[in-house]
């Protein structure tokens, strides 16, 4: 669930100029289609942050400036922030989560119980004003709760004025310093964010594990830090040729400041957080695609030789990634996307990524085509990864997988083997839980993960041999068309995959991701010419079938369940459909049969594939 750095390129304040205005064009767009059907909304905030980091005791202090704009119907008489940080202290709940489930993440593990008070993450609020007044608040763990001096009227714009307080915790879960690799500053979740507020109310969740959902909007970030660290955040650089990095013209003389510190001054427009990572060490490498994106990298230059290497070797594949992704997906919409060393693991946020980097080449491109898959799916496509995390992780899953077998040539008739794996072993455990558990309630990790990973890629390459993967990947198309720059629920997802097929899919939605069904068919019986199939699993699915004959010919069959009033295209004979409450279903063929095989393709998430095949003996 489960999902952003950038230092520019040359003549940077006119470009900025154009991206900011290009990205405002997709702005305005989304504004129209939601005002012309009267039913979409959503609210928008404006960041101005100045931050002053000591990157000596990790300490900062921070002043935000947060114009927030009520687009509800609503009148809001609170309004909520994230205290992110706040979760890396002794006694949280992320801590005692962690002690107490059974299969507990071993980047946490008991790490945070163990802090020094110098070592724990926190962001004090010092002062909250609201449109110029003194506006009463409390903290409560990871929750700063607001309330307002006068409601925020539906349509009304407010300023928030903030002076904070923060400490960067030791590295353990996503952000942090010091990781294991040696990169100093990892930030990530490190400012007061405000909660977002939608059709389903506030979402205020305490901060335990995992994923994130925010407020589209635009950032405006000017960073204060010791000269020698070289910086990357979400958006762009606008004054490069003021600090000395991230600019290319080595021929011109640069005025930089006699200051212990430089200024970096970022924006980022229509994104829904900001990131940056530091590091006195950085390589900034910066590949020019020809379509005008570029790709920054940051790494450690220290590393060993055949890291660097890899790191090296990573950039050309990453600009391939980048085009797949917007020709299977959309245009990616910026004019830039880094990917950085630093953080526990990956984690994708706006416009680049947070990766580890002592890795083989595999294990580095596959981070990398995961977390950048993450740039669509939760990223441009923000649906509530804490509600859905599957629609998150899964999604980009599934991408990944498709881009990662086509870019490496490796040739595999179904990537996504290894996610059906996953999903047997959950439910042959018998651990398995239903998708629409938030993604903080599960029992454990595993079943978390494989819910959201495994069963949500599933989710899409399952509706490959419902629909057909020719409609799977014109609904995807159709996805990022009608959803980016909002936040899409699980029905949105669903109806593009109608839209573009003509099939109905109720049935599925329900049964894959509100249950925990299983799907379970086989061949019952032959007896001459006739060939019985018959239901065992609750979930109902279409039937695709493969006969041979005695005499060496074969012949293909689509059974449609009769709820989706419709079949996929094929070439196959089209029978009958099936209603989905009769348990077998027969039909004749005409030759004698010799063998009977279902579900071939392996796409059909059949729990016992033992009985999908009949032979004659």
């Amino acid at each position: 669930m489960k999902k952003l750095f950038s230092i520019l390129f040359l003549i940077i304040m006119v470009s900025s100029c154009a991206q900011t205005k290009e990205v405002n064009s997709t702005k305005k767009l989304v504004s129209k289609v939601s005002n012309s059907t009267n039913v979409y909304w959503q609210q928008r905030v404006k960041y101005t942050m100045d931050i002053d980091m000591n990157v000596n005791n990790y300490q900062y202090k921070g002043k935000q400036k947060l114009v927030y704009t009520n687009n509800s119907p609503d009148e809001l008489n609170k309004v909520f922030y994230h205290l992110y940080f706040n979760a890396f202290q002794p006694g949280s709940q992320m801590d005692v989560r962690s002690l107490n489930i059974k299969d507990p993440s071993a980047k946490i593990g008991n790490r945070i119980s163990q802090l020094k008070p110098d070592e724990i993450g926190y962001i004090k609020v010092n002062s909250l004003k609201q449109n110029g007044k003194t506006v009463s608040h409390q903290t409560v763990g990871t929750i700063l709760e607001v309330t307002l001096n006068s409601p925020i009227k539906s349509g009304e714009s407010v300023t928030f004025d903030m002076i904070f307080d923060a400490q960067v915790p030791v590295q353990i879960r996503r952000s942090g310093r010091n990781n294991k690799e040696g990169v100093a500053l990892s930030m990530a979740q490190w400012y007061p964010k405000l909660a977002e507020y939608d059709f389903e109310g506030w979402h205020t969740p305490p901060y335990i594990a995992r994923e994130f959902h925010g407020v589209w909007g635009d950032f405006d970030v000017t960073l204060h830090i010791d000269k020698n660290y070289v910086v990357g955040g979400s958006g762009y650089l606008l004054n490069p040729q003021e600090i000395g990095h991230g600019y290319q013209d080595k021929t011109k003389s640069l005025n930089l400041p006699k200051s212990d510190k430089l200024s970096w001054h970022f924006i980022a427009p229509n994104v829904h957080d900001f990131t940056w990572a530091a590091d006195p060490d950085y390589n900034h490498d910066i590949l020019k695609m020809d379509n005008g994106i570029d790709l920054h990298f940051l790494y450690k230059k220290n590393m060993n030789a055949e890291y660097l290497k890899n790191w090296k070797d990573l950039q050309p594949k990453t600009a391939e990634l980048m085009t797949y992704f917007s020709e299977n997906v959309g245009q990616y919409p910026y004019k830039q996307y880094s990917v950085i060393q630093a953080g526990d693991g990956g984690m994708e946020y706006a416009m680049s990524t947070l990766i580890t980097g002592h890795r083989k080449f595999g294990s580095l491109f596959g981070v990398t085509a995961h977390e950048m898959a993450h740039t669509w799916f939760q990223f441009l496509l923000a649906s509530n990864e804490s509600l859905h995390p599957w629609m998150d992780e899964g999604f980009t899953t599934y991408i990944s997988n498709k881009a990662s077998n086509e870019i490496l040539k490796r040739g595999s008739q179904n990537p996504h083997a290894g996610s059906y794996r996953g999903y047997n072993y959950v439910v042959k455990n018998r651990i398995e839980e239903v998708q629409t558990t938030h993604a903080d309630r599960y029992e454990l990790n595993t079943a978390y993960s494989i819910s959201s990973y495994s069963k949500g890629n599933i989710f899409l390459a399952q509706l490959e041999y419902v629909i057909g993967e020719d409609n799977v990947a014109k609904g995807l198309k159709k996805y990022y068309t009608d959803f980016s720059f909002k936040h899409p629920t699980p029905n949105d997802i669903k109806r593009s995959m109608e839209k573009v097929s003509g099939i109905h899919l109720d049935w599925y939605l329900n049964e894959w991701t509100q249950t925990t069904h299983t799907i379970d068919y086989g061949v019952k019986s032959v007896e001459g010419k006739t060939i019985t199939l018959e239901r065992i699993g609750q979930m109902p699915m279409p039937i695709d079938v493969e006969v041979t004959y005695v005499d060496g010919s074969n012949e293909n069959f689509n059974i449609a369940l009769e709820m989706m009033r419709g079949n996929k295209p094929t070439t196959a004979t089209i029978l009958k459909d099936w209603g989905w409450a009769y348990p077998t279903y027969s039909f004749n063929v005409s030759k004698n049969v010799k063998s009977v095989i279902i579900n071939k393709s392996g796409l059909m998430a059949d729990v016992y594939p033992e009985n999908n095949t009949f032979e004659l003996k």
